[in-house]
């Protein structure tokens, strides 16, 4: 296969002007490394390189302006916009910003079509007032001042232009549209023959600049155009070439006919659908596998989304010895960017204490985490273990030694929203980070952290320059603006191996396989995407480019890399939902419409392998040590909460009591339902600890009731934290909580005013008692707190406080087997009677007695008893008595003998996902 570049460069070489004479313009910088690595392919002796240029560098040679980028611009249009703009009307920066750099897009397209700016936003102008046309003679000062701004326009546009050119720069536009009236004064002093190389979509500067060159016949122009797309009057790859060679003046007496023929030629070509982006990558993997050492030397992946470059890089196989990557990797991908993220995050939040997320994710960075451990780490489980939700930056400070404590001022002393101070301090963070990683020999993150010193640099010069960065915010924004443009250059032989590139980056370059990613709508071609104030009938009007001309500039891109390709793979994500997803692009649809005679056309649809995946239920077989470690429990004793937890689950009893894996210590944003009961429990406990033994009176509990908050107040403060619940859920649950409390005292109340005798016996009492077992050679105990134990008109009475819901029916047993088996129906029954079984253990239970629930969230329904229901009837016995105890510990016991039973294995439950950690 013979390239486009090479075919032209023969044809001049037979010229009458020598190659080393010859001014080059090409469409990038990396198609004039292709000519120079092809003028030494076909040269027979040695001869000076010729002058190459890119289209832009070109264009800043005739201009004589040197460019700047985006963000300088919109400094000095800021400057431009206070000095024409009353001062109370103009806007802060930040403000100026989020329209100023559509505008100045559309500054850069008016130049460079080469539009007379005045009648243009008078056009414009007109529009908007139309939009705003109504009934009333006034219009409303908003309006006034929104009508102004688009009539202040050309003055704006004027002297931004007048401004940048007395200081010899200009953005791109700005620099085309001086090129196009320079043009004269070239041509007059540049006499050498100029050749144009592989151009399609032209504006009308490049257009004018090279029109008038023909016309002085110092210029060629070879444009990379097969005849099939030519002679197609409705296909979007010839769009633009066609309007040339009709309008232009130089063709109307020099017909161009140098069309090539390879499009029709024998190609293989496969349709490649591919469920998501990272299925994508792995197949390039899998196509490459297949091609041998030769091929690969003239392949090339283009990929539609620069997102792909590291899951392709990643997917490549071992057999690629060499690679060459014209695509930059961006920095905004590099791991230490998250952690500026974080430091900016952090400080434009900063409303005096620091959230504790924010601040571990600081601590815990991989960058940091090295130079501040084992202290980080102290700092996290102080975090969790005081349940510290915000944090003071001297608190923070506090926990480090004198040698990390610069990094701790680098990222948290307080900025107070200066733009200066938080420079100064990158930077500081940055030498720091370089001292570590200089020690550590780690290169990669060296590279990328001289990255985000070059761009603080940049940051700083144009804050010392533009004094408009007046908070952190507004440098973030410009911080983000330049970070999504930096990229770190992979190093590599530029004509040798594989190539990887982006869609732009392959004009004028071909290859005799290529494979193309992410060819759904939306990504190739682009779509849709206008980030202008112009609309777009008045973009039509003035010939302005649309998103019809910009998909036809993809349209050429993709057809003309096809051109001297054999064997073509072309991948889509086969996902139509989700992102970077679409359904599949046109250019597949009409390759298959238009195919070629000599077209070997394949469809395929990959689905990666799945392997299946069992979910069994676990396994685990006692062992001897395991065995130790429930004999000791049985010796430290049974709690009823261990045994509905084996009840529920084994597995969760093996890892929670056998092995000790308990829920890793985490702030607790949000009051939880576990401490909700706890502090409910506690003020309860301290409420009624010192009447046991006594009768309750309604004097009693009214004097309770003036302490409630109190208590309620101090509980929070002990179990969750001592900061005020003030605002946001904790308040509401506060707010619960004290009506948790009030209801129940005044529920207590109404029992004393129906006549009931209330005697107070235990309150929150530890019981350990032994559980005779014969089955088993060692001693098993049980043990448990009693929320209260009262006698109610002289009937015994245990009472488990719940503060969730719980209704009659979770308290009723018909089959005495199943309440060891069921938890959803029988857990509230089981833990109610082992709480009956400790205290008649203890020889403290006079019998019939009665156990239940007070569930404050169902206190209508009052105090929930324990009830047995005959078979078959609807009778049902709420009092206890000895029998019932002895049903419910032969259960209780089997229980107990299964748990100790070496022979027994623990046996995973399929449980509902709310029940379990594990």
């Amino acid at each position: 296969m013979e390239s486009f570049i090479r075919e032209v460069l023969q044809k001049l070489k037979t010229s009458d002007t020598p190659l080393s004479e010859i001014t080059f313009i090409l469409p990038s910088k990396r198609a004039g490394s292709y000519l120079i690595k092809e003028l030494a392919a076909i040269s027979d002796n040695t001869f000076f390189t010729p002058t190459i240029y890119s289209v832009e560098e070109f264009t800043e040679v005739i201009s004589g302006l040197e460019p700047i980028d985006n963000t300088i611009s919109l400094f000095e249009f800021y400057d431009v916009y206070k000095n024409l703009t009353p001062p109370e009307d103009t806007e802060d920066f930040e403000t100026f910003i989020t329209w100023a750099q559509s505008l100045i897009q559309d500054f850069n397209e008016i130049d460079r079509y080469l539009i007379d700016h005045k009648p243009f936003f008078d056009y414009l102008s007109g529009i908007q007032d139309l939009k705003h046309w109504y009934l009333q003679d006034e219009k409303t000062d908003l309006i006034k001042r929104y009508l102004k701004f688009w009539k202040n326009l050309p003055g704006y546009y004027e002297e931004l232009s007048k401004v940048l050119i007395a200081k010899g720069q200009g953005y791109q536009g700005l620099v085309y549209r001086k090129a196009s009236e320079n043009i004269h004064s070239y041509i007059a002093q540049n006499d050498s023959k100029h050749v144009f190389i592989g151009f399609n979509a032209l504006n009308s500067s490049e257009q004018h600049i090279i029109q008038e060159l023909l016309k002085v016949q110092h210029a060629e122009v070879y444009w990379d155009m097969d005849e099939v797309f030519y002679k197609d009057p409705s296909h979007a790859a010839s769009l633009f070439l066609r309007d040339y060679l009709k309008d232009w003046e130089y063709y109307q007496d020099n017909r161009y006919e140098q069309f090539s023929h390879y499009y029709a030629k024998e190609k293989n070509i496969e349709f490649i659908g591919v469920p998501k982006n990272i299925g994508q990558a792995k197949y390039v993997g899998e196509i490459l596998t297949d091609l041998g050492k030769d091929q690969l030397e003239n392949t090339a992946i283009v990929l539609g989304e620069e997102e792909l470059l590291l899951p392709v890089l990643n997917s490549l196989p071992p057999e690629i010895e060499e690679l060459n990557i014209t695509m930059g990797f961006p920095i905004k991908n590099a791991p230490i960017s998250s952690l500026f993220e974080s430091l900016f995050q952090i400080h434009i939040n900063n409303t005096g204490d620091y959230y504790y997320k924010d601040v571990t994710s600081i601590l815990n960075h991989p960058t940091l985490n090295p130079l501040l451990d084992p202290y980080s780490e102290a700092l996290v489980t102080r975090i969790n273990t005081e349940n510290l939700v915000y944090l003071k930056y001297e608190t923070i400070l506090s926990e480090f030694p004198e040698a990390q404590r610069a990094i701790i001022k680098a990222c948290l002393e307080p900025k107070k929203n200066n733009v200066s101070t938080l420079i100064k301090d990158f930077h500081q963070l940055i030498q720091l980070l370089k001292n570590h990683l200089k020690k550590e020999e780690d290169k990669i993150e060296l590279e990328f952290l001289y990255h985000f010193h070059v761009l603080f640099n940049k940051l700083e010069t144009l804050n010392e320059k533009y004094p408009h960065l007046k908070t952190i915010k507004s440098l973030y924004n410009f911080y983000k603006e330049i970070l999504t443009t930096e990229t770190l250059d992979f190093q590599g032989k530029p004509f040798k191996g594989l190539q990887l590139m982006g869609m732009l980056e392959s004009r004028a370059l071909d290859f005799e396989t290529v494979i193309i990613t992410s060819l759904n709508e939306g990504v190739l071609p682009a779509g849709k995407s206008d980030n202008s104030f112009i609309p777009y009938d008045l973009k039509q009007e003035y010939k302005l480019p649309t998103y019809r001309e910009k998909d036809a500039v993809y349209t050429y891109h993709f057809y003309r890399l096809l051109q001297r390709a054999k064997n073509v793979y072309l991948l889509y994500n086969t996902e139509a939902e989700g992102l970077n997803s679409g359904e599949k692009s046109r250019f597949l649809t009409q390759l298959q419409i238009e195919k070629q005679a000599a077209h070997h056309q394949k469809k395929i649809l990959i689905s990666p392998k799945v392997p299946q995946v069992k979910n069994e239920l676990k396994v685990v077989k006692k062992t001897p040590e395991m065995l130790e470690r429930i004999k000791s429990l049985a010796s430290s004793g049974f709690s009823p909460s261990a045994l509905t937890t084996y009840i529920r689950n084994p597995l969760d009893f093996y890892h929670q009591y056998v092995l000790g894996v308990r829920d890793q210590d985490e702030v607790e944003e949000t009051v939880a339902f576990n401490t909700l009961g706890t502090v409910v429990h506690n003020a309860l406990e301290n409420l009624y600890k010192n009447y046991e033994g006594q009768l309750i009176t309604k004097e009693i509990i009214e004097n309770f009731i003036k302490q409630a908050d109190k208590q309620i107040a101090k509980e929070f403060s002990e179990t969750y934290s001592k900061l005020p619940l003030e605002k946001g859920k904790n308040l509401l649950i506060f707010e619960v909580a004290k009506r948790y409390l009030h209801n129940f005292l005044r529920f207590e109340i109404n029992r004393l005013k129906t006549g009931e005798e209330i005697e107070i016996v235990q309150i929150e009492k530890d019981l350990k008692v032994a559980l005779p077992i014969e089955n088993l050679p060692f001693s098993v105990y049980l043990r448990g707190k009693v929320d209260r134990f009262e006698k109610s008109n002289g009937i015994p009475r245990i009472i488990d406080y719940k503060t969730g819901k719980v209704e009659s029916r979770n308290l009723t047993v018909e089959d005495w087997t199943e309440i060891t088996k069921d938890y959803d129906n029988y857990s509230k029954s089981f833990q109610v009677l082992t709480y009956a079984s400790l205290i008649a253990l203890e020889k403290d239970l006079k019998f019939p007695a009665e156990a239940g629930i007070v569930s404050f969230k169902n206190l209508k329904s009052g105090f929930l008893k324990f009830e047995k229901k005959e078979s078959g009837t609807r009778n049902k016995d709420s009092m206890i008595t000895e029998e019932t105890l002895d049903l419910f510990q032969i259960e209780l016991k089997k229980l107990i003998v299964e748990i100790c039973n070496p022979e027994i294995p623990f046996i995973e439950k399929e449980i509902k996902k709310s029940y379990g950690s594990f």
